[in-house]
């Protein structure tokens, strides 16, 4: 079992929930951060950044496990090269963990429209393969769109007069069982692209941003929209979705309603 391990994205929405599950699972947790923190409730803070490479020698030095869930819209395939250049450097010989996205392997991303409307699946497909051809024991998880993610999407959507929702569908899941999954796979041993991880149900995106729209009393017209491009294409054609790995428990509802309640 990892003994200790090194979280990028540690701060982040999904980092919020890994950490405290690998503290409890008894292994030592070192987050890396953009910015130089105390420790505090076990958890050690290292100063890097993934786009200079400046602090990440530090970060993964003694390392037994990296985590690494840090990403943006673009570049996750250079911050990816800098980790594993760091690891190298740094003749370090950990477990590498990625969180991944269902479908970035198959959503061709060419033309500019493309790389306009579906760069984040190239970058995150991108940093896929630089943890394949790594060299180091691997393992990488794909899990459909996060419940957050959406409500952050449909929340904004619902401010405008008229509500735009693309012909695309999404499988959402829970960010906590997102996370149970990633700590089980830190803690077990390099398995290369394992099952992937979707929610329960699959919601057009007008029926998401409909949902919130009634939850919340506004009243708005949805109206749908074709979205460009040959990924787009492909995208709304389902390569987003797993439907034979819905694993997932929590429904978009439920967590709806949890969301407007402790709102």
């Amino acid at each position: 079992m990892a003994k200790t391990v090194l979280v990028t994205g540690g701060t982040g929405t999904l980092g919020k929930l890994v950490t405290p599950l690998l503290r409890e699972a008894g292994v030592t947790v070192r987050v890396l951060s953009r910015t130089a923190r105390e420790a505090s409730d076990g958890i050690e803070y290292v100063a890097g950044n993934l786009q200079t490479g400046e602090g990440i020698a530090a970060a993964v030095a003694g390392a037994d496990t990296v985590l690494h869930l840090a990403g943006t819209q673009k570049g996750d395939g250079e911050k990816a090269r800098t980790l594993v250049d760091a690891i190298e450097a740094a003749g370090e010989f950990p477990h590498l963990v990625f969180i991944s996205v269902v479908g970035a392997e198959r959503v061709p991303v060419e033309s500019a429209i493309d790389r306009q409307t579906m760069a984040y699946m190239a970058s995150k497909r991108d940093a896929e393969l630089v943890v394949e051809n790594s060299g180091l024991p691997w393992t990488t998880l794909r899990a459909t769109q996060f419940h957050d993610l959406l409500f952050t999407m449909v929340s904004a959507m619902g401010k405008l007069p008229l509500v735009p929702a693309f012909d695309f569908r999404f499988q959402p899941i829970e960010t906590a069982e997102v996370a149970a999954r990633l700590v089980e796979l830190t803690l077990g041993e390099p398995a290369g692209y394992v099952a992937e991880i979707g929610g329960p149900k699959i919601y057009t995106m007008k029926e998401l941003e409909r949902s919130y729209l009634d939850a919340t009393g506004r009243r708005r017209a949805v109206f749908t929209l074709k979205a460009p491009g040959k990924a787009s294409r492909v995208y709304a054609a389902g390569a987003n979705l797993t439907p034979d790995h819905a694993v997932g428990e929590r429904t978009w509802e439920e967590f709806l309603a949890a969301k407007l309640a402790a709102a």
